[in-house]
């Protein structure tokens, strides 16, 4: 039976970033995840690295505040998976008054630490040219960040490795007993092997299922409640020109982002629905679909080649996530709070001086390095030998970029490559950062395209560094390629992946 400091259930941007910190600070860490990392909400998401604009109209102001800073100390940390992000709010004049935006982007600028982003400003729309409606004339513009979420995840998971911690994907966390100084658990491995293990402390940041490992894996009773808040997204040929983003007021008071994607697309979402369901069997439903089409087309002129206003049949691909907000008894859930709370518990048989637990509620993608830092501060009385916080200012694997200048340093690679196609040579220095160089070797020169964009020698690296075993995992969560292949190239990459694992 081996023995653990931390295990650690759930393997999204919650979970691995405790993970990393943890392993960080000398403990042994136990991380499992039932199916591949960021296979649930953390690679659902809008792709932000933001502060949370609208969360102003609801008075979060700390929350805001929180988002601001981490958004810079996470620009620092991967500037090869975030980058700065320009958006046009368009304004509506029956919707929000001009001085209560200029009052909200006032606060925005100045909450938090602003050192890499450009200020807010108003600006006059040029309708010939905008692909705007010509009815929208003035708006403004501010900045937050584009991230690439599912790779966030992968980038922590590795550093969590790298610093010592065991991560274990394709395993299910079965239950567990709180033997007083200890807790002792059960896990299944992908092969159905049986394997207990012994942890000083339980995380549970299981996401959309903390409170099924709480009553099920635990037989605890959940005190705190969750609320679980499905949210869709669409990605659509590209929509517009340009690198900036757009952010869309509705009469409904939400709000919708139409954001750049993938060179060729452009990622529109989010809705606030609330969900009961099982959060694995998540899925946008066809109102939602219509629901984002019908509120882009209040805003942008038809501009697909058929010439005619956005609709489902526009849609090349969709996503659906469940986010585990925390139950603030807000009516309506796109008001709920995103914000987290750590909830500690010490649960056993001999009363409440047991073994810990601490349990993760709510959060968001912004915040999560912040989440894991106050999580172990929660556990410290546990673990008096552990070092002290330290991720603020080291950079995550890859993002050790020289002056964080990402352009110069594509320019250095495709210099250092230059047998690489250099659009190629760029996706790998955004993807991989520094770490294309543990990459490329060699054998690279001999490489055999297994589909569009995908060589072997990245295939094999995904699967030897970053945990992918199917074609899912490298199609759409370590890479984006999936856009842009065929069912034909997804059989012949799932056929080279029976070949070689």
């Amino acid at each position: 039976m081996t023995d653990y400091d931390l295990l650690i259930i759930g393997g999204g941007i919650n979970g691995t970033g405790i993970a990393r910190d943890a392993a960080g600070r000398g403990l042994k860490v136990l991380l499992v995840e039932m199916s591949d990392l960021a296979s649930a909400t953390s690679s659902k998401s809008t792709k932000l690295i933001h502060g949370g604009l609208r969360y102003l109209e609801y008075f979060e102001f700390l929350l805001v505040r929180k988002a601001l800073n981490e958004r810079e100390i996470l620009l620092r940390a991967a500037p090869h998976i975030i980058h700065p992000l320009k958006f046009i709010l368009p304004h509506e004049k029956h919707l929000r008054p001009k001085w209560m935006i200029r009052i909200g982007l006032f606060l925005y600028d100045h909450l938090g630490l602003r050192t890499s982003l450009g200020k807010s400003r108003q600006i006059r729309l040029q309708t010939d040219n905008s692909p705007l409606h010509p009815r929208f004339t003035d708006a403004f513009t501010y900045y937050d960040c584009w991230v690439d979420d599912a790779r966030l995840v992968i980038l922590n998971a590795r550093d969590a490795k790298d610093l010592g911690a065991e991560i274990l994907t394709r395993t299910r966390f079965e239950r567990a007993l709180n033997m007083g100084d200890h807790w002792q658990a059960e896990i299944t491995r992908g092969g159905g092997e049986k394997q207990t293990i012994r942890a000083k402390a339980i995380v549970n940041a299981a996401g959309p299922w903390v409170s099924d490992i709480i009553n099920d894996g635990l037989s605890l009773p959940a005190h705190n409640r969750l609320r679980l808040v499905k949210g869709s997204h669409i990605i659509v040929p590209k929509l517009f020109s340009g690198d900036e983003a757009y952010i869309l007021q509705n009469e409904d008071g939400r709000i919708i982002f139409a954001i750049p994607y993938q060179t060729n697309y452009t990622l529109i979402g989010t809705t606030d629905v609330p969900y009961e369901g099982d959060p694995a069997e998540v899925a946008i439903s066809d109102d939602e679909i219509d629901y984002l089409c019908r509120h882009i087309n209040k805003y942008f002129r038809p501009t697909l080649p058929h010439g005619n206003p956005l609709s489902a049949a526009d849609v090349v691909w969709h996503y659906a996530g469940v986010r585990p907000l925390y139950d603030d008894t807000t009516k309506e859930a796109s008001a709920v709070t995103r914000d987290f709370v750590l909830a500690l518990r010490r649960d056993s048989r001999n009363g409440d001086k047991g073994a810990p637990l601490l349990s993760i509620f709510g959060g968001k993608i912004t915040t999560y390095r912040y989440l894991a830092e106050k999580s172990l501060e929660k556990l410290a009385e546990f673990f008096p030998e552990m070092a002290g916080p330290w991720t603020a200012t080291t950079p995550l694997p890859g993002g050790n970029i020289p002056g964080q200048n990402m352009a110069k340093f594509i320019r250095h690679q495709q210099e250092k490559y230059p047998w690489l196609d250099k659009d190629l040579c760029a996706r790998y220095a955004h993807h991989y950062g520094s770490r294309m160089d543990d990459m490329l070797d060699k054998e690279s020169l001999n490489a055999a395209l297994i589909g569009p964009g995908l060589y072997d020698f990245e295939a094999d690296f995904l699967i030897t560094r970053e945990w992918a075993i199917t074609a899912e995992d490298i199609l759409w969560r370590r890479t984006k390629l999936g856009l842009d292949w065929s069912d034909q190239d997804v059989q012949n990459l799932e056929k080279w992946l029976k070949d070689h694992i």
